[in-house]
């Protein structure tokens, strides 16, 4: 297996969607507490970037045994038919990824806290049965924020509380902080996929997937892009004025007109191999700008 098709199997380029969130999430504990763990971070950055992995493949590997024959998406679009990529191998590749993330989870959690366990729990729940299962995630209209709320909030989340632990206890007030500065990478992982079922609407129709843009049609889910893309400009705003982030990150609006052209040109055509990638520019630019000021404002 060569590295192009490797990277295609665990969708290199939508890795930002996880490696951003890990960022805030250390840049708040230093902004609000001085205090880093690097061990946990490193060890955690490893666990995360696995299973993230490990979960792209699999999706591709559930998208490929789902198939319908009612179309060529087995032989031509989905990559373990098209390059003919070995079964056992691509199950093996999964159960070894998620075993060692999985490994490495624990062993944070037994030397930190439960918290960080049942956080684990919930993300490993929701990234495996997003796309296994009788009825996935991926194929409900739930998608959008499973795919948001876990990689978006729950990594921070964790990452913020494994360096922290000894110094403060879990509480609703802290989760509902991290919340605040995780929302701009909710809203922004959350509209990546918007943008990729809007594009496969009649494909996963095709398929038997029937989600959010199947529901409400192709029209709102474009008035739902046009949020979710605009929203975290303002929220990221919200933050700067209660406190909970630097002033810099006030500079991301610098990127505003770049992330409206980007989204204006989605609206006007939805084509997976010409105006998805506008998405993923968004997702990355939002988010790569957010989690750098942040990091600076943190330094300065």
């Amino acid at each position: 297996m060569s590295f192009k098709i490797f990277a295609e199997l665990i969708e290199l380029k939508a890795k930002t969607a996880s490696v951003f969130p890990f960022v805030l999430g250390m840049a708040y504990s230093w902004y609000h507490y001085q205090q880093v763990d690097w061990l946990n971070m490193l060890l955690f950055f490893i666990a995360m970037l696995l299973f993230n992995m490990a979960v792209d493949i699999l999706d591709n590997y559930m998208d490929y045994h789902n198939a319908t024959d009612k179309h060529d998406y087995k032989e031509e679009t989905n990559i373990i038919g098209r390059e003919n990529l070995s079964l056992p191998l691509i199950r093996n590749m999964i159960l070894f990824l998620v075993g060692i993330s999985a490994a490495m989870g624990v062993y944070l959690a037994s030397q930190t806290s439960w918290v960080v366990l049942w956080l684990g729990i919930l993300s490993y729940s929701v990234g495996i049965f997003y796309s296994a299962g009788p009825i996935p995630l991926s194929s409900l209209p739930v998608g959008e924020v499973a795919s948001g709320v876990t990689m978006g909030y729950v990594i921070p989340l964790i990452c913020v509380y494994l360096n922290i632990y000894d110094r403060t206890p879990f509480t609703w007030g802290l989760a509902g902080q991290v919340l605040m500065i995780a929302l701009p990478a909710v809203f922004a992982i959350a509209n990546l996929m918007l943008a990729n079922n809007t594009c496969d609407l009649e494909e996963d129709i095709l398929n038997n997937r029937h989600t959010l843009v199947y529901y409400i049609g192709k029209k709102k889910a474009i008035q739902l892009f046009w949020f979710l893309a605009l929203a975290p400009f303002v929220i990221a705003t919200l933050s700067v004025l209660v406190g909970i982030v630097p002033w810099t990150v006030l500079l991301m609006w610098l990127a505003f007109p770049i992330v409206f052209k980007n989204t204006k040109r989605f609206s006007d055509k939805q084509i997976k191999t010409e105006t998805f990638p506008l998405a993923i520019k968004n997702l990355a630019l939002t988010m790569l700008l957010y989690a750098i000021l942040f990091v600076i404002g943190v330094i300065i």
